[in-house]
C-alpha cells in the first residue's frame, strides 16, 4: 500500500488538506498527516484546528511514497521556511519519487529550483515564486514526478490526479464516479 505525507504547517487551507485526505484515504492509501510545527494540533488559515497523526521529526520518510502540500497562507511560507521538510523535497526529487503541491505551495518548489522547464500552476498571483516553470494556469498539471494544483475549488481534481499518479485513470475515474465529481 502507497503511503503519503500530507503536511501541515500553521495557516495551512482548510479545505485543501481535508479534502486531500479524504479523497486519498477512501482510495486507501495509507496517508499520514504531519505536522512541522511543535504540536500534533495545527490551525488553519480559517481558524480550523485539525489534529496531525505525527509530528515532522516522527515521519519515516524511507517508507513514505510522496510527499504532499496543501497551500494556503501563511502556511505556504511555513512551508517554505522548514529546513527539514526542504530537504525531504530535494531527497524525494533526487529520486524521482513523486511531489504534489497545491495553491501557494507550489512556491516551495519554485524556490528549490524543482520547476524549471516544467508546467505548474498556482493560486494567481504567485506565479513569480514557481521559478523557472512554465506556467499553465490550468488547474492540476504533472510534469514528470511533480503535480501541481490550483486552489482550494480544484482540491479534490488535484487528489484525484494523485490517485491517477500512483495508480491508474481507471482507478482514479471509478473513485470519482463514486463522488460524484465531474473530472476531465
Amino acid at each position: 500500500m502507497k503511503k503519503i505525507a500530507v503536511h501541515l504547517a500553521e495557516g495551512f487551507e482548510e479545505i485543501e488538506a481535508i479534502s486531500i485526505i479524504d479523497v486519498l484515504r477512501r482510495a486507501n492509501f495509507d496517508v499520514e498527516v504531519i505536522s512541522i510545527t511543535k504540536s500534533i494540533e495545527v490551525k488553519g488559515a480559517h481558524n480550523i484546528i485539525v489534529k496531525a497523526d505525527l509530528l515532522f521529526e516522527e515521519a519515516n520518510y524511507q517508507s513514505i511514497d510522496i510527499i504532499v502540500l496543501p497551500g494556503g497562507m501563511p502556511g505556504s511560507e511555513n512551508l517554505k521556511a522548514h529546513s527539514g521538510l526542504r530537504e525531504q523535497i530535494l531527497n524525494f526529487n533526487d529520486s524521482k519519487k513523486p511531489l504534489a503541491a497545491i495553491c501557494a505551495a507550489p512556491m516551495v518548489f519554485g524556490g528549490l529550483g524543482l520547476l524549471q522547464n516544467k508546467n505548474a500552476t498556482c493560486y494567481p498571483g504567485f506565479e513569480e515564486e514557481l521559478h523557472g516553470a512554465i506556467i499553465t494556469g490550468n488547474n492540476v498539471e504533472q510534469a514528470d514526478n511533480i503535480i501541481t494544483g490550483k486552489g482550494a475549488g480544484v482540491a479534490i481534481e488535484f487528489a484525484l490526479k494523485i490517485v491517477e499518479f500512483l495508480t491508474n485513470k481507471e482507478t482514479a475515474n471509478e473513485l470519482a464516479q463514486k463522488m460524484i465529481v465531474d473530472v476531465q
